[in-house]
């Protein structure tokens, strides 16, 4: 039941960003009076769910259905001189067709929804995309193709979809912002207790209960921006208060690689274990222990912290153990058994450290979003080059769909949903500006060529280049999702 809800997240959010993102393309097209032929929610190999279109101004329906034949006839023929099969490509008379026959009002977008669920497309006439709508470019260039359109209207059309994904994240994040605020753990609060370390941290040189005070000489107001500021900025020393001396840590020349490919949290917050609730039939309630109570002690071995006692207690599954608390200015011995698992059926109330709320009104909130936004791109592009850093290794960190459903939580929250969602909108915007060929950064790359040298690339170079494109997308599919299934097996 959970990965199911991950995984309708998950689509959810792909088909809102994909939509969105396919709706830039189709909108500048469209201006520009270039014929947007089909618009689809999911992919539809071979036939659709549902397919709509206007046919000779009559709007037209079709449910579970094939999908309209092609408008081009396939000629195929072997060279003498190279042996090779060649095909050619005729357009059907649309005059011959019948009049309710889809294919014969060009002029109009078939609209659908595929039985795919990944996404979904925009197929613009005349242009060479995934697609690879070879036979169409075979035919005489029309006025209405993208082919046909100058450079810079080829331009705003490619960067329509990027666009979108932008303003798409700026409105989510935007509405947030007036709707929640922005809740956020102060590093200062922290350090009232001080930090808890993973393993890694341990390894470059942290220590539970260090008190976190700059990273790289600059204080990070905002605790979990803490290990996002060392993987990005890359500094020499994190300066710490320890037993009351503050020491500065120094980072390793591989401290970023080693924090790019950890999976933990590096650190978390540290704080003392006050019960605030029992779960059902809680043992700990039977024994006597009472809401507000505080752990201090397990057996001999004093536990002043959650995680202290969380690493004492794993060595008492099914077994009787003495449990001192304090309640209110009472020290309590209280004698408990453990279940199986060495569970006590306790909450602990993390609210012993304050989060803060920074709440904007709607004029304060406009140029926030901005500032978010723009933050979120510069923060995402900077994470992407590390990925193209063969030093780092963090190519062993790129993730596929079980990575990115993973990070949905596995009961479904609007606010989270939506927080994910603006995220990946700028995840998709950063990757879809990438001079990759078959993507639209590549097609940017060659029309701002095309711009200044004046000279447009021959559709055959196209063509190549677009299948090169797709050769590297699905290269990175491969290691991406590949990197999934070797840590389901880790």
């Amino acid at each position: 039941m959970v990965i199911l809800i991950k995984a309708m997240q998950l689509i959810f959010a792909l088909t809102i960003l994909v939509v969105v993102h396919e709706f830039g393309h189709f909108i500048t097209a469209r201006i520009f009076k270039t014929r947007v032929e089909k618009f689809y929610i999911f992919f539809n190999p071979n036939f659709s769910i549902f397919r709509c279109k206007k046919v000779r101004g009559k709007w037209r329906f079709a449910f579970f259905s094939k999908n309209t034949p092609d408008k081009y006839i396939v000629h195929e023929s072997v060279n003498p001189e190279t042996n090779k099969k060649e095909y050619k490509y005729e357009a059907v008379d649309l005059s011959t067709l019948p009049e309710d026959d889809w294919r014969t009002d060009d002029d109009c977008t078939e609209f659908g929804i595929g039985w795919v669920p990944l996404g979904g497309y925009c197929s613009i006439a005349g242009m060479i995309d995934e697609s690879m709508n070879v036979g169409q470019m075979q035919q005489e260039p029309q006025p209405w193709e993208f082919r046909s359109k100058p450079a810079w209207q080829r331009l705003i059309i490619m960067v329509g979809g990027v666009v979108m994904n932008v303003i798409l994240a700026y409105f989510i994040y935007t509405g947030l912002l007036i709707s929640q605020g922005e809740q956020y753990l102060s590093t200062s609060e922290v350090n009232k207790y001080g930090i808890v370390t993973d393993s890694l941290a341990k390894e470059l040189g942290f220590r539970d209960g260090d008190k976190i005070l700059s990273v790289g000489g600059k204080y990070v107001e905002r605790f979990h921006n803490i290990p996002m500021e060392m993987i990005l900025e890359k500094p020499e020393f994190i300066e710490v208060e320890r037993d009351g001396e503050v020491i500065s840590v120094q980072m390793p020349d591989d401290a970023v690689s080693k924090l790019i490919n950890s999976q933990g949290l590096l650190i978390s917050y540290r704080f003392p274990f006050v019960i605030g609730d029992f779960a059902a039939g809680s043992k700990a309630k039977e024994a006597g222990m009472q809401k507000g109570d505080r752990i201090i002690k397990v057996g001999d071995r004093y536990t002043p912290y959650y995680n202290d006692y969380i690493a004492e207690s794993s060595q008492y599954a099914n077994k009787e153990v003495i449990i001192t608390v304090v309640r209110e200015n009472d020290t309590l011995p209280i004698a408990i058994q453990f279940s199986d698992d060495a569970k006590l059926g306790v909450l602990a109330d993390e609210n012993v450290l304050e989060f803060e709320t920074q709440t904007y009104t709607f004029l304060e909130a406009i140029p926030e979003g901005f500032n978010k936004t723009g933050k979120e791109l510069s923060d995402y592009w900077k994470q992407l080059k590390l990925v193209f850093n063969p030093s780092t290794k963090a190519y062993e960190s790129l993730g596929g769909f079980i990575t990115i459903g993973s990070i949905f939580p596995d009961r479904f929250n609007w606010i989270y949903f939506w927080r994910l969602t603006a995220f990946l909108s700028v995840i998709l915007a950063v990757m879809n500006i990438l001079p990759i060929p078959a993507l639209d950064g590549g097609h940017v790359l060659f029309l701002l060529v095309e711009i200044v040298t004046r000279r447009k690339p021959s559709d055959r170079f196209m063509e190549i280049v677009q299948t090169l494109g797709l050769i590297i997308i699905l290269g990175l599919l491969i290691i991406a999702n590949g990197n999934d299934i070797i840590r389901l097996f880790r």
